[in-house]
This record gives structure tokens, sequence and C-alpha cells, in this order.
């Protein structure tokens, strides 16, 4: 593979002033060039071919047919915030006209979100593509009007290259502004450090660890012109197991739940690290079924090295605490790099009273807590920290009686599950991929759907203008034929 070099100071003084000078052009590009400039991408995806597939399946040690389905994930994410993008709803267009003859008289004031500007994105280790240099981040922002600065991910930079020469095509070839798309190297925190403290950087875009999204955060935020940081960072996605579904179903929750937790090696931002239940029969029922599963699930090998590291520790770390018990292990010996399958249980005062509990165990891993009852699992509902998910496996009246856990939990997530596994993030416009601290920075935005592209736009509102003058997405003939609020009516 080939080795790159870090930016230095002066490239990316040099790549940051090109930005720059690419907002105030790209910006002015209409919402049908930014989406076919978008659809472009996806194309120039495609055309890489096997050759992507390959490299990238050296550098991640990811599966063919996993790296088939993101480029295709990846493809369809361009494509279908190129079509939000040139549909404009997320553009929030919002008018109210001008009553001059009341006392005192009303102005005639529109309002409608403008793009940020240059935008720094980090790409995420685990998804080369759907969260990496042309993913979410990547496409949000070139769709809500912003250049993009990628950092190559050090997990899989000769992935990132490719993936950058095919936008720099797709730019060329749909007549973008130079420097609309730029692609810097940096194993080294130096480099994000500077991209992200450039004052020509409006807002960040991260995937990954939290101690790197909160990083971030504390630079964005000591800045002379502080700036927002969109990181989605540390999730344990814990999973309440309610007294009347686990009564009926613990065999199957168990069996679901085991190919969840290792799915992907467990290396999923939405992996369900945490289980709760009440300390009963139907607990112990769902524990020994858990861990037959997880006994018969071979080791595989985890993205790189770095990550593989990171599991043991954090593995050993939690199962060396007092009164964690080891509940079953991958029976079969693993090779390097290849992380085992593991289950661990403890009593619900373990996990109150110990803070490592709480924490995310990237990889193949999770944590059954088992509570006294109902009241206990309440507290620990109000114990965990943000989280992107939280799933309730529960019957209608087991949601209808215990209204108070279920209130508890709901506050602790941002996408509220019921009967299923949190593993598996739809592409769509309902989707909330984001939570409350410290699953993110602010727990108001997805990076997964459309609503995504809201993260990197403003709200401007102009008031007296002309017709003549205003901005074609509020004129008063509506050219783009998108829908408004006009006067407290939607309608096109």
């Amino acid at each position: 593979m080939t080795a790159f070099k870090d930016a230095t100071v002066n490239e990316i003084e040099q790549v940051m002033q090109q930005a720059w000078k690419a907002f105030h052009a790209y910006r002015k590009c209409s919402l049908k060039q930014r989406a076919d400039f978008m659809r472009a991408i996806a194309k120039e995806l495609e055309n890489l071919g096997d050759e992507l597939i390959k490299v990238t399946g050296e550098e991640t040690h990811l599966p063919e047919a996993r790296l088939r389905g993101e480029r295709a994930r990846t493809m369809y994410q361009l494509t279908s915030y190129a079509d939000a993008c040139e549909k404009g709803d997320w553009l929030e267009a919002r008018i109210d006209t001008a009553i001059p003859d009341k006392t005192p008289p009303k102005p005639d004031i529109r309002k409608m979100l403008v793009p940020l500007g240059p935008v720094v994105v980090f790409g995420a280790a685990n998804f080369p593509y759907a969260y990496s240099t042309a993913g979410g981040d990547t496409a949000t922002a070139l769709a809500a009007g912003c250049p993009v600065i990628v950092k190559a991910h050090p997990a899989h930079p000769q992935t990132s290259e490719m993936v950058s020469k095919a936008i720099l095509k797709a730019a060329a070839d749909t007549y973008m502004p130079e420097g609309v798309f730029a692609h810097v190297h940096g194993a080294s925190f130096e480099v994000g450090k500077a991209l992200v403290e450039h004052p020509h950087t409006k807002a960040v875009g991260f995937t990954g660890s939290f101690a790197g999204g909160k990083q971030l955060f504390d630079w964005a935020n000591q800045r002379k012109e502080p700036i927002p940081v969109f990181a989605e960072m540390s999730s344990i996605n814990p999973v309440f197991l309610m007294p009347e579904k686990i009564q009926s179903s613990a065999a199957e929750l168990a069996k679901m739940y085991a190919g969840s937790i290792t799915l992907g090696v467990g290396q999923f931002c939405t992996n369900p690290g945490l289980i709760i239940g009440m300390d009963n029969a139907d607990l112990q029922t769902f524990i020994n079924a858990l861990g037959e599963e997880i006994r018969n699930i071979a080791p595989a090998e985890m993205l790189n090295p770095g990550i593989f590291k990171n599991y043991i520790e954090k593995r050993a770390g939690s199962l060396a605490q007092d009164e964690v018990e080891t509940v079953a292990v991958a029976q079969k010996e693993p090779l390097m790099y290849e992380g085992m399958a593991t289950v661990a249980s403890a009593k619900a005062e373990a996990f109150l009273n110990n803070p490592l509990l709480h924490q995310e165990v990237f990889g193949p891993y999770s944590l059954v807590i088992r509570c006294k009852n109902i009241e206990q699992m309440t507290e620990v509902a109000s114990q965990i920290e943000g989280q992107l998910t939280a799933t309730l496996m529960a019957t209608d009246n087991d949601v209808l009686n215990h209204n108070e856990l279920v209130e508890t939990v709901k506050d602790k997530c941002g996408r509220f599950i019921l009967n299923g596994v949190p593993t598996g993030v739809e592409v769509c416009l309902s989707m909330q991929h984001g939570g409350p601290f410290p699953s993110t920075t602010d727990s108001r935005f997805t990076s997964v759907g459309a609503d995504a592209i809201k993260r990197f736009a403003r709200p401007v509102a102009f008031q007296n203008w002309s017709n003549a003058l205003l901005p074609d997405e509020l004129k008063d003939e509506n050219p783009l034929g998108i829908w408004r609020t006009v006067d407290n009516e939607l309608k096109k």
C-alpha cells in the first residue's frame, strides 16, 4: 500500500484558502447543480469497480459482501440526499407578507437556511464508505452548499484517496468551482487541530471515539469564533428486557441479540453493549441461551490492530471489575487480531456504583445487568448516559404498565426501539441518528437522513427586500416550486 505523508501547515493553509474562495461560488450554485454534483459522485463511486472493493478489503479486513453493500448504501445516500437537496424542504422557507396599514406597520419578512461555509469532515474507521470520505457528512454538507475538506482516516488511507479522486472527477465533470472538495492525510492530531482551528472552517463533522470527538469539540469552542462540531461518539445502546416479553420469548430474544452483538465483529456504533432485566428465572433462561449462542460464534478479524488492542484492553478492564461474572466466551481460539465474542453479567448495584461499567467496549461484547425489580431497572436507566439508541423488548402491557421506566429510557436516547435490534440504521427522512451527550455533541441533529443537511446551514431573515433582489427560494412566484410556509400556510 502507498504511504501518505501528513499534510503540512502550508498545505492546510492553501486548501482552506481554496475552500473559502470556492464557498463564495458554490453557495450560489442552484439546488439542481448541487444535486447533479452529488449524483455524479455516486456514479464515480460505482465506476471505481472491483479495485475499490479489493483495496478496502485489504485495509479494513471487511468481507467483500459487506463492502459491496456499504458502497451501495453510500451511493444511495448521495442520490437520496441529492433529491432532498433539490426538493428544498430542508431550506425551511418562511414568508410573512407585509401589512402596511397595521399599527405599527408589519414589514415583509422572509426566512430560509443558508450554508455555513467550509466543513471539515473526519471519517470513521468502521464504515470506510458510508461514514467516510464520500459519506453522510460530506454529502449533506455539499447539499447545504458548503465546500468540504476531508481528513482521510489513517486506517484506510488508500481507500480514502481513491474515493477523493472520484469526488474530484465528479466536481470537474459538473463544473463545480475549484476547491469545492479537498482531501488531506494526517495520522497525527496536529493535522486535525490545524483544520478545526483554521478561521475559514465553519463546521466539523466527526464519527469515532468519545476522546476524539470531545477533543475536536473543545478545540472548536476555544477558537476566537467558536464553531459547531457534529460529533457522533460513544454509545452502549441499552436494551431493556421487560417482564411479560421475556417470560414468553427468552430463548428467541437471546438468539436475536447474539446476532446483533456480534454483527460486524461488534464494530458498530449501535452495538447493544448493555442488556438490563429483572433477576429471575426468565432472565437466567435468557442468559443461558445467550451464552450458548456466543460460545458458538467464531472469532473474526477486527478492522485494524488499534481497534483490536482497544477491544482487548476495555474487555479485560470490564471483566476484571468486582461482581462482573463472565457468562460466555467464543470457544474457538482466535487468530491474530481476531475479536472473541464475550458476554458478562453483573448485579445492578455493581453497575450503579462503578462508572467503568458504563463505558463502551467497542467490539463483540455485552454486559447483562440483573435488577431486583422494575424500580431498580428504572434507577439503572436514570444513571445511564446519553445514547444513540435504546430498546425495549416489551409487550403492549409492559409498556403501558411501566410508564416511569419508559419515560426515563426515552430521555436518554435519540432512537427509541420497540422489539427490534439497534444495529442497522435506515437512511430515511424520519431517522434520528444522534442522541444526548456523550453519544453526540448536539442531540438536536441527526447524521443520517436528509434532515442532516440542516446541520451545515443557518437561518437568515430578509426584511423588506424587493422581490427582484430576493433569493429564488423566497420570491413571490416561487420559481423553484418548493414547499414554503406563506402567512402560516404550507403551500407551493
